[in-house]
């Protein structure tokens, strides 16, 4: 009987995020930047693309074994649909998933940090502005995961 043995498997040192564009927003170009320097950072990238719903979110969570959602939201609605996706993680039994929003978050001009706290009241462990630089979610995210 053979047995196939693997020594290394990279796919499986990586840790897996799920990303997606959520509600009804279609903005994709910023959904296929992340994708791609993240995936370069060594992540492994379970991408929902665009009008991704949070039940979509927790589901590819689920399946894939995610330590991470990295939610992005463009066009000001992101939180009404953000709202409850904590709570729909720990129902699915994703309580220590780490939860990611960016972009922007809300209609209107508004104080980024009174957004900010919006969201980590939430359960969002971080929360970027519109036009942030992605290199400074991918340090958060080895700094959360211990990888350096």
């Amino acid at each position: 009987m053979e047995m196939n043995v693997k020594t290394h498997d990279s796919e499986q040192d990586q840790i897996t995020i799920v990303l997606g564009v959520i509600g009804a927003d279609v903005h994709a170009v910023g959904n296929k930047i992340l994708n791609y320097i993240f995936g370069k950072a060594g992540f492994n990238v379970v991408n929902l693309g665009v009008m991704a719903s949070q039940q979509e979110f927790v589901e590819a969570a689920l399946e894939s074994d995610a330590k991470a959602i990295v939610v992005s939201s463009l066009y000001g609605h992101g939180e009404i649909d953000c709202k409850g996706l904590r709570e729909k993680c720990e129902e699915a039994g994703l309580a220590g998933i780490k939860l990611y929003v960016g972009g922007n978050l809300v209609v209107g001009k508004q104080d980024f940090s009174m957004v900010e706290k919006t969201f980590l009241d939430m359960g969002f462990d971080r929360v970027y502005p519109p036009g942030s630089d992605p290199q400074i979610n991918v340090a958060h995210m080895k700094e959360d995961f211990g990888i350096l």
